[in-house]
């Protein structure tokens, strides 16, 4: 029996997951949370063989968990199931330790496969989002300027930026100016929605 954590903070999800992984006669869901933050005193609870982890989470995200995992239970895999495909979350994803990456979309005999083949040592990844990841290359973007971009992002003024990042004005711009080359893209907002759409802000 390969015993599975499931954390994803939509209920509905998270139960549907459950309920269609535990139709499985090899497969039994032994703990389910809703929130980043929770998953690795569930896993080292409940002892599953399995964590299957959305990415985009409350406390912390699915890629900080899946590393939180790696340290609290090496022998865990992790498989990230998530809405986002995107290049950039594969990336971190799979330097954070995950052994899997698929979308929510995928058909819950090929999800169940996957976590089979994960629990079994194989790494299982979306072929179509591995391809996108092969052309995207790793962020072109520096630490202090996905900080800037981040926060830009979420509608911070220059101002507010300059104050939550210590910085002075001409810094921050300076960095949005810098990212917006980088990203090839004409406005801030612009500049953000690239680098959120390639998982480079998580």
């Amino acid at each position: 029996m390969i015993r599975l954590l499931i954390a994803d903070d939509q209920a509905l999800v998270r139960g549907a997951l459950a309920a269609l992984l535990g139709l499985e006669p090899d497969l039994e869901v032994v703990a389910e949370v809703g929130r980043g933050d929770e998953v690795a005193a569930a896993v080292a609870q409940h002892r599953p063989d399995v964590a299957i982890l959305d990415v985009e989470m409350p406390g912390i995200d699915g890629i900080a968990a899946a590393a939180a995992v790696r340290d609290v239970a090496p022998a865990c895999r992790v498989l990230m199931v998530t809405t986002f495909g995107r290049p950039g979350y594969l990336r971190r994803a799979m330097q954070a330790g995950a052994a899997g990456f698929v979308v929510k979309d995928t058909p819950a005999r090929q999800l169940a496969d996957a976590v089979r083949r994960v629990a079994s040592g194989l790494r299982v990844v979306d072929p179509a989002l591995a391809a996108e990841s092969l052309t995207a290359g790793d962020s072109p973007l520096t630490e202090r300027e996905t900080d800037v971009l981040r926060a830009a992002s979420r509608g911070a003024t220059i101002a507010s930026i300059a104050r939550e990042l210590f910085l002075s004005e001409g810094t921050v711009r300076n960095y949005l100016s810098s990212a917006m080359g980088k990203t090839g893209a004409s406005t801030r907002a612009e500049a953000a929605r690239i680098a959120e759409e390639n998982g480079w802000l998580i």
